[in-house]
């Protein structure tokens, strides 16, 4: 029990305790995520292992990733099946190339969901291993919306603060947001957004 309180904790300091503490929170059993906590707000926290990145991601297979995020709920609704689905297809066996032809077909097939408007969320835990570039990185919001140009929204470009990722795959642009504090509220001391 220890490792499941570790893991809802852990999923829990994705965002501010104001938000997290009515969320429900799913951890990783033996056959995909399953609901630890039931929630009352609509968001959803856990935390995604390696197999939630993009096909190219160098990190895919690193065990050592544990990426803490918080869904709001339209992202819960429409961006969470993503997770849930590439995790259950993982640990069902699946190859890479086979998990990207499942979401290619639910995609197809509209079993997968497109994002919904104002689908979003937080990346704010220290604790999290994002990478073995960076670590825990910043904390951060993320937006997902149906792909797009990231220059509408200004993105990538010098002096703004809004990076984005294409992720053709799962047929969305994800914009990112570094924000100036961790969900404990402590500063995150590094300016190099």
């Amino acid at each position: 029990m220890a490792d499941r309180n570790a893991e809802i904790a852990l999923a829990r300091s994705a965002a501010p305790e104001s938000i997290s503490h009515d969320a429900e929170v799913l951890v990783l059993g033996r056959h995909g995520y399953e609901t630890a906590v039931k929630g009352k707000n609509g968001f959803v926290c856990m935390v995604q292992r390696s197999w939630t990145a993009g096909v190219d991601d160098p990190d895919f297979w690193n065990p050592k990733l544990r990426a803490p995020i918080c869904f709001n709920p339209p992202a819960a609704r429409s961006y969470l099946p993503f997770a849930i689905k590439k995790t259950e297809w993982r640990l069902a066996g699946q190859s890479k190339a086979q998990m990207f032809e499942s979401i290619k077909v639910g995609l197809d097939k509209k079993e997968l969901p497109t994002p919904e408007s104002g689908a979003m969320c937080y990346m704010m835990s220290k604790r999290g291993y994002l990478n073995d570039r960076d670590g825990h990185w910043h904390p951060h919001l993320m937006f997902f919306v149906p792909r797009m140009d990231a220059l509408t929204w200004g993105a990538d470009l010098p002096g703004s603060p809004l990076l984005a990722a294409d992720d053709p795959e799962d047929r969305l642009t994800v914009f990112l947001i570094p924000v100036a504090q961790w969900s404990d509220g402590t500063a995150d001391p590094t300016n190099d957004h």
